[in-house]
């Protein structure tokens, strides 16, 4: 066999096995690079629902405050309160593609002090035993919990969604080919680590 056609074969070879390692690489590159955009429209997904219940419960405080407002004697600054921290929390606005931990953690921040605010409030309603037993208040008082109740779910399907793609970004060799950024978590407010103290 001539050295020419030996060479010849080893270039094709050589030729045949980069095209090869070619393609799996770029079989990998997609499947990764797919994988982890799936898992981060899964995270903006389910910020949207994060979202749709925040502004459920936005929706329900003009009812609830005005339900209050007709009792006179009602304290006007708990009230004041809590509209001045549903117009703080829906004046946050975060874009699903942007979620990064400065404006995440204000978003945060104005949601706890609605949550705050309408804590103080029910508080207050305690001392009003006509304004307890309105229908009108009673539904949305019920309404309001089971809100309360569904924000706590949705926080905690994202943070499973966003805890999914943290974890799938961070592995070796994703982290150094793909630079996704991390992104944030719900945490508790500040203090609910320490449990309240009852008196009777």
């Amino acid at each position: 066999m001539k050295k020419s056609n030996i060479a010849l074969i080893i270039f094709a070879a050589l030729i045949g096995i980069i095209i090869f390692l070619g393609i799996i690489g770029f079989l990998y590159y997609k499947a990764n690079y797919n994988n982890m955009m799936n898992r981060k429209v899964t995270v903006e997904q389910q910020w949207s629902n994060v979202e749709n219940v925040y502004q459920r419960r936005a929706d329900l405080i003009p009812n609830l405050v005005n339900t209050v407002k007709g009792y006179a004697d009602f304290e006007k600054e708990t009230l004041t309160r809590v509209i001045e921290a549903r117009a703080r929390a829906t004046s946050v606005n975060i874009d699903a593609n942007n979620l990064d931990a400065n404006t995440f953690s204000q978003f945060q921040q104005a949601q706890d002090g609605l949550s705050s605010a309408l804590s103080r409030l029910m508080v207050v309603v305690e001392r009003y035993p006509d304004l307890k037993a309105n229908q009108n208040f009673l539904e949305l008082q019920a309404q309001l919990e089971g809100t309360e109740n569904r924000i706590a779910v949705e926080r905690m399907r994202y943070n499973d969604a966003v805890g999914n793609y943290n974890r799938y970004i961070k592995m070796f060799p994703r982290n150094i080919i793909f630079k996704f950024p991390e992104l944030p978590f719900f945490e508790a407010q500040e203090g609910t680590e320490v449990a309240p103290a009852v008196e009777f």
